[in-house]
């Protein structure tokens, strides 16, 4: 049991790194989950806390969170920080944003 433990942690503190290309591709690894998206923004959940895109025709070109690797494209505007508290916590979506 204390072998899961171990397993479970080494899961929780992957690397986190941030590679963008002329402003039209985004590779962002260290992804715990994507909380939102659309054409103009892409807010996601990494280790290191919410990360927020924003742009135009943006779309999620690759999505693996086993790898915790998301790769976006479009015109890159902005990519902002913020703290899991800055945005309701981490653990709360969209909907229960929505149906406070």
């Amino acid at each position: 049991m204390i072998r899961e433990m171990d397993d479970k942690k080494a899961v929780r503190s992957r690397s986190h790194s941030v590679l963008m290309e002329n402003r039209e591709k985004v590779t962002i690894t260290g992804v715990i989950d994507v909380d939102s998206f659309d054409e103009a923004t892409v807010v996601l959940v990494t280790d290191m806390g919410y990360i927020t895109l924003h742009g135009q025709d943006l779309h999620i070109n690759k999505l693996n969170l086993e790898e915790g690797q998301l790769i976006v494209e479009g015109e890159i505007i902005a990519l902002q920080y913020s703290d899991h508290d800055g945005l309701g916590g981490k653990g709360s979506g969209f909907f229960s944003r929505l149906f406070r």
